[in-house]
């Protein structure tokens, strides 16, 4: 007999557990202010919404100073960051806001949010909803441009670290089929 929880009974530390085995891309999300200075942040929930009009999305904690500067520019630009781009998401993910942008080479998108440099793909976006769910917000983005940079692989977060997809992918297979242990 299989028991169901009922969702008011779910850890906190276990759903992040259970769901920490799902692997997720590595986005950062840019845009730009008023006196056009760069922001960004991390997420882990880019995703596509349609084809058809060209819709999509993240989610953002309702508390992020980043996602307040995206909603007043109406706009922002997705990231695909690469296998090789650690340091940045981390920059971008936990240092202070004026700091993130600190050595950091980007362009300019069609829309005006930075591209940054050495990137998988970027997609540019103007803000189409946002929508209250939880303690975050999902923002639906209208695709108005978008592009491959690169043939590199991209940067995932998985159980709790970051690999890239390459390296990811065998450190997974190794264990699941023991390789890891052959010729130790």
């Amino acid at each position: 007999m299989t028991h169901t929880r009922t969702p008011d009974a779910i850890d906190g530390r276990l759903f992040r557990d259970v769901l920490g085995n799902f692997p997720t891309s590595v986005v950062a999300i840019t845009t730009t202010d008023a006196e056009e200075r760069p922001h960004g942040m991390v997420v882990g929930t880019f995703t596509s919404v349609s084809l058809e009009p060209p819709l999509v999305s993240f989610l953002a904690d309702r508390s992020s100073m980043t996602l307040r500067t995206i909603r007043t520019a109406g706009r922002f630009c997705a990231n695909a960051l690469a296998g090789n781009q650690e340091r940045l998401s981390r920059k971008l993910a936990g240092g202070p806001a004026q700091e993130r942008f600190a050595d950091t080479t980007w362009r300019t998108s069609p829309l005006g949010s930075p591209v940054l440099d050495g990137i998988v793909a970027w997609v540019d976006c103007a803000v189409e909803q946002v929508v209250e769910i939880g303690d975050h917000l999902l923002v639906v983005g209208r695709v108005r441009d978008l592009r491959v940079e690169s043939l590199k692989t991209p940067l995932l977060f998985f159980r709790g670290g970051y690999g890239d997809y390459m390296s990811s992918a065998g450190q997974l297979l190794d264990s699941l089929v023991g390789w890891h242990e052959i010729g130790r």
